[in-house]
């Protein structure tokens, strides 16, 4: 060993015994593990064997039942108590009832006011001592009871004393003084614990107000005031009451009353019919506004104090805006409300509001923009696809103004007139009044939306002239493109598509007058083009010029009343261009929907071509062309299969134009093309498959040849195809190419047997009948005896034919 090893070195090496006693150890650990296995085999046996000996001589031991737990109880037993005692208190009232009802008038007067007396008393003392043995539950029970004694006691006094009274008012009295006897009974500190009688007390609170204005015969607005003076209280009661069933049964009130205040409210103001009732109803309003206004102020939970919120506010739209409305014309009422909503704001820059409030006017007054803002769609979607009533009435002529130009079918919204008026307010507050970093990118999108919805609606609100009208929206969509160039992202993709809807609107009103026509589609193809250059919504705006490029070429073939066959050759100019700008494109993003386009259009130029075969051969040998020039290009070789074909059908289009009925004027133009690829391909790579380069190209003309020599009953197209056949045949022996020598030699034996079918007819005609089976037998003996040698020979041509090309 080398001194230079350490002992450091010599500790960490792993020792490694020798093979030899490396085996020996693996053999002993492995003759250990084989005698353990053996004895864990045999003390398994033995405890199998004493299992089964043990169930045969206790056979009852498998058949003893599963043990099973006890049932569970399926109801608490505190349930079961409050069943009951709801139960029994339910039966005793209805007890009570009839026999106030039914049996009241068996008893004479001091009968009757011992009798319930004596158990309205009992039955609301008994709680007391129920409590102190703790009887909780029990106690409610029966305070229960006893609180519905109350009310038969008030409706057996009206029943023997007071039946001359008016029910209503008499209703109205002993709500109020029940609900001051159960506040009264519940506020008691022996009764303290009892949470039924105040609940109780605050429900028949409800009825004092509404009934005594019933009971008074007043108007709508006194009962509209009454259910939201109740509410009112009742939205005190939960700002001074803590969680409980006292605030629950307060929320609930609130709610209620306050709903339907509300709703009568709202019917009053809308049903007004002068400024003195919708002022009274806007008062009322304002009331049902101050109530949520305060119940917001005062509410402990953030989300219960923003609806709150909301709702007063917009109860001050409605209140203001039904006020204004009442001494307006019918068209200023979206306006008059938009106003006051837009006024809400105010509230939101007050620094000493709570933030729920200030927030929630605020969302009040998004809500009521909104809602104007849907008002004018009506407007807007008139503008947009009224004029879509054109394609059936094509220069027609020029409608006398804008309006008129967009009311082709459809009629003309009411109110219309304030539609511009209300976008440009909305688009206002959202391009000033919004702040936020977060809402403010998306504030501006909006107002430039709405900006542009005015521009559109314009013309036809003011009725301008029809060219006047032409012109505002080319220059909206002039606008519109250019701010595709000057911004980016959402803004550019937003000006963008309200560039686009605005050309197409134009275009649709353009086809009133064929002037006008020619004009708008010139003017948006040249400003589609020009928003292309060198900018990054090219992808779109270059396929948009393309498309109204094609437009105005179908336009000004049908001016110059040229018929839709010859127009496609103007139109075939835009899929020449669009091949030429994807070629300079190169690499951009817009080269795929340039050529997409492209080829779309050529597809449109051939469709107008087709009721004229000369010309559809024409066209589809130019849009061969143009693929062909695509071809060109290193990445779009593949297009040069889709120009062959155009080729091919341009070919046969003009043979079926000149009625050219024989096949091999069809199959023939294809055949040469494809052998002199085929031929330029072998030269290029000289392993191709002849399959592959001169396959198609032979198929294309002898199989359909043979199909029509094998009908033709002439001698001439037989022999010609002979000829060829033979030609093919020996050509492909003498370069051992297999397709030339497959396909000429096949067609050249189906031609043979063809042509030698008659003959073999004959032939078999004058047999007797007995030489066909006797040379079928020969033949049969003939083939047994030389089986071998001919899978010999058969081999040896499948090789040869393997070693062709």
């Amino acid at each position: 060993m080398p001194r230079r090893v350490t002992r450091t070195t010599l500790r960490s090496m792993t020792h490694l015994p020798p093979p030899a006693e490396e085996l020996r150890l693996l053999d002993a650990e492995l003759r250990q593990l084989d005698a353990r296995r053996s004895q864990l085999l045999t003390r398994r046996g033995w405890l199998i064997a004493a299992l089964q000996q043990t169930q045969q001589s206790r056979p009852w031991a498998s058949a003893q039942p599963p043990v099973t737990a006890a049932p569970r109880p399926e109801t608490a037993a505190p349930s079961v108590q409050n069943v009951l005692l709801v139960l029994g208190g339910v039966l005793l009232t209805l007890a009570a009832a009839v026999f106030t009802l039914v049996s009241w008038g068996q008893m004479g007067i001091a009968g009757r006011a011992l009798v319930l007396g004596a158990v309205t008393l009992a039955t609301l003392a008994a709680p007391l001592a129920l409590l102190k043995r703790g009887l909780r539950s029990t106690a409610e029970a029966v305070a229960g009871l006893g609180l519905a004694l109350t009310v038969l006691d008030a409706y057996a006094l009206h029943a023997a004393a007071l039946s001359g009274t008016d029910g209503t008012g008499y209703a109205a009295a002993a709500s109020a003084v029940l609900a001051a006897a159960w506040s009264a009974y519940g506020l008691l500190p022996v009764m303290s614990a009892l949470r039924l009688p105040l609940p109780s007390a605050l429900a028949a609170a409800q009825f004092p107000l509404l009934l005594s204005a019933l009971a008074a015969d007043a108007g709508p607005y006194t009962i509209t005031a009454a259910l939201l003076v109740t509410a009112g209280l009742d939205a005190v009661a939960v700002a001074r009451l803590t969680a409980g069933a006292v605030r629950i049964t307060a929320v609930v009130g609130a709610y209620g009353m306050g709903g339907w205040g509300v709703l009568g409210a709202g019917w009053l103001s809308l049903t007004a019919g002068g400024p003195g009732a919708a002022s009274r109803a806007g008062a009322l309003l304002l009331l049902a506004a101050a109530i949520a206004l305060g119940a917001a102020w005062r509410g402990p939970g953030i989300g219960h104090a923003l609806g709150l919120a909301i709702t007063a506010g917009l109860l001050v739209v409605a209140a203001l805006g039904g006020v204004a409305r009442s001494g307006l014309p019918s068209q200023w009422a979206v306006p008059a409300h938009l106003a006051v909503g837009v006024a809400l704001l105010a509230v939101v820059r007050a620094g000493r509001l709570p933030e729920a409030i200030r927030t929630g006017f605020a969302w009040a007054s998004g809500a009521v923009q909104a809602l104007a803002v849907l008002w004018t769609l009506p407007v807007v979607a008139v503008v947009l696809l009224g004029p879509a009533g054109w394609l059936g009435r094509v220069w027609r002529g020029a409608p006398a103004d804008a309006r008129t130009a967009v009311l082709v079918e459809a009629p003309w919204p009411p109110g219309a007139v304030m539609a511009p008026a209300v976008l440009v307010g909305v688009a206002a507050v959202l391009a000033l009044a919004v702040r936020a970093q977060v809402w403010r990118s998306r504030a501006r999108l909006g107002a430039l939306g709405l900006l542009w919805a005015t521009a559109l609606v314009l013309p036809a609100v003011l009725e301008l002239p029809y060219a006047a009208g032409l012109l505002v929206l080319g220059v909206v969509t002039a606008a519109m493109l250019y701010a595709c160039r000057v911004t980016a992202s959402a803004a550019q993709v937003t000006a963008l598509v309200l560039a686009l809807v605005t050309s197409a609107g134009l275009t649709l009103v353009s086809l009133a007058s064929q002037s006008a026509t020619l004009a708008v589609l010139s003017g948006l193809t040249v400003l589609f083009a020009a928003a292309s250059w060198r900018s990054g919504a090219a992808p779109f705006t270059a396929p948009a010029a393309l498309v109204y490029a094609a437009a105005l070429a179908s336009a000004s073939g049908a001016a110059a009343d040229w018929p839709a066959a010859r127009t496609a050759l103007p139109v075939l100019l835009v899929p020449a261009a669009a091949a030429v700008l994807a070629a300079r494109l190169g690499s951009s993003r817009a080269t795929v929907p340039v050529e997409a386009v492209g080829g779309a259009l050529g597809l449109f130029a051939v469709a107008l071509a087709v009721t004229d075969p000369p010309m559809l051969a024409l066209v589809l040998a130019l849009c061969g062309v143009i693929a062909a020039g695509t071809a060109l290009r290193a990445e779009r070789r593949p297009v040069g299969y889709a120009a062959t074909a155009l080729f091919v059908l341009a070919a046969w289009v003009r043979l079926a134009a000149w009625d050219v009925g024989t096949p091999e004027a069809y199959t023939l133009p294809v055949t040469v093309p494809a052998l002199l690829v085929g031929a330029l391909r072998r030269r290029r790579d000289p392993r191709a498959s002849s399959w592959t380069a001169y396959g198609p190209g032979l198929a294309a003309t002898l199989l359909p040849g043979l199909v029509a020599a094998w009908a033709d009953p002439q001698w001439t197209r037989p022999l010609l195809l002979g000829v060829a056949a033979l030609l093919v045949t020996l050509l492909g022996a003498r370069h051992r190419l297999g397709a030339p020598l497959v396909l000429g030699g096949s067609v050249l034996a189906l031609l043979t047997l063809h042509e030698l079918a008659p003959y073999v007819v004959q032939v078999t005609g004058a047999l007797p009948r007995w030489a066909p089976p006797a040379l079928a037998g020969l033949l049969l003996l003939a083939l047994g005896a030389t089986y071998e040698q001919r899978i010999r020979d058969v081999r040896r041509v499948r090789e040869a034919l393997g070693r062709m090309d």
